[in-house]
């Protein structure tokens, strides 16, 4: 039965739109990885992805909610976040400048990670971040 079975694991948590579920978010993330390279990252990433949530859509109203993905393989770990919309607009990475009080959160997300994706759905986004285990080629960007 070993052809059917993944190495791959997967988690789920779903947090009410509070503030203080962010630091919620941030121990489960710490606990599952624990041992980890990557779990500082991790936590690091989901941090952020779970505060702009509950910031910047419905899942931080009264009765909002967000909900986080873990999913950890050999080659990957793979965090996230999705949210109750209700913004109109796309989550987004913005390169601000240095002054700027706002805006920078993805921005240093996607600095962290090997890939961001944003998905869009008709009740919200999802926001992934992949971290790779091993260093992948950066086809000509430079570092």
């Amino acid at each position: 039965m070993h052809e059917y079975t993944s190495t791959a694991r997967v988690w789920g948590l779903s947090c009410p739109g509070f503030p203080e579920e962010v630091s919620r978010a941030r121990r489960w993330t710490r606990d599952i990885l624990r041992g980890s390279p990557l779990a500082d990252d991790a936590e690091l990433i989901v941090s952020e992805l779970s505060a702009n949530a509950i910031l910047h859509t419905a899942s931080g109203t009264q009765s909002g909610s967000f909900h986080l993905a873990l999913a950890v393989s050999p080659q990957v770990v793979a965090l996230s976040v999705t949210d109750e919309g209700g913004t109109g607009t796309a989550p987004k990475v913005e390169h601000q400048d240095d002054q700027a009080e706002h805006g920078r959160g993805l921005g240093m997300v996607s600095a962290i990670a090997h890939r961001v994706v944003v998905h869009d759905s008709h009740s919200g986004y999802t926001v992934t971040a992949e971290l790779f285990t091993e260093p992948r080629p950066t086809r000509g960007r430079p570092c």
